[in-house]
C-alpha cells in the first residue's frame, strides 16, 4: 500500500485481527454464518496483505496477479450466493474493489508507477498515460459506497433500548457475538476506505 508507513502497519493489524475473528466465527453458527465468515476472513487477511506498507514489504512483481486471481476467485463465488443473501452482494463489492486495487499495483499502472519513485515516468512524464489512483470515476464510487456502508453499520452499532434483558445462546462464545461480528464488518469497511483513499 502506498502512503504514510504508519497507516499502513495499523490498516494491517486491524484487518489482520480481523481475520483472525473471522476465523473463530467459523467454529459456530449455521452453513450460511460459517460461509460468511470464511469470505471474511479471506477478505480480511486480503487486505491486510495488500495494507502492509510497500516501502518495507515491497510486493512481488507478480504479487499483484495472485490478488487478482484470489479475489477474482471470490468475486464470482460472491455473485454465486448473492441469489441466496443479500450480504454477498457486499462480499461481491468487497472483491471486485480488491481486484481493482490489485490492478494498480501491476507493473505499468499508475498508481504502480507514482509508488515506485513518486516520479511521473519516462523523460519527466511526458509518457506517463495514467495517472496514480486508477479511473477516477470508478475510484469515488467505491468510496461513497463504502462510506455509506460505514455509516450505515455505524449506525446499526448504536445501542438501543431493549424490551428484556438480552438472551445469549448457552455456550455461546466469542465467535457468537453479533456486535462483534458487525465491529469487524465495521472496520474492514473503514479499512477499505483508507485503502482507496491512498490508490
Amino acid at each position: 500500500m502506498h502512503g504514510p508507513a504508519m497507516s499502513g502497519w495499523l490498516l494491517m493489524a486491524l484487518c489482520g485481527v480481523t481475520g483472525a475473528y473471522c476465523l473463530l466465527r467459523m467454529r459456530s453458527g449455521t452453513e450460511e454464518e460459517r460461509r460468511t465468515a470464511r469470505a471474511e476472513a479471506v477478505m480480511g487477511f486480503g487486505m491486510a496483505a495488500m495494507a502492509a506498507p510497500a516501502a518495507v514489504f515491497p510486493p512481488p512483481m507478480w504479487g499483484w496477479a495472485v490478488y487478482v486471481v484470489l479475489f477474482g476467485a471470490a468475486a464470482l463465488r460472491g455473485l454465486w450466493f448473492a441469489r441466496r443473501r443479500g450480504h454477498h452482494l457486499h462480499h461481491l463489492v468487497g472483491s471486485l474493489a480488491m481486484v481493482y486495487m490489485a490492478l494498480g499495483m501491476a507493473p505499468g499502472s499508475g498508481a504502480a508507477a507514482h509508488g515506485a519513485g513518486g516520479t511521473q515516468g519516462a523523460h519527466g512524464g511526458h509518457q506517463m498515460t495514467q495517472v496514480a489512483g486508477g479511473v477516477p470515476l470508478l475510484t469515488g464510487m467505491l468510496l461513497v459506497y463504502y462510506a455509506a456502508y460505514v455509516l450505515r453499520s455505524g449506525t446499526r452499532l448504536i445501542p438501543v433500548a431493549a424490551a428484556g434483558p438480552a438472551e445469549r445462546p448457552i455456550g455461546s462464545g466469542w465467535g457468537a457475538r453479533p456486535e462483534l461480528t458487525l465491529a469487524c464488518r465495521l472496520t474492514m469497511g473503514i479499512a477499505m476506505f483508507a485503502m482507496l483513499l491512498t490508490l
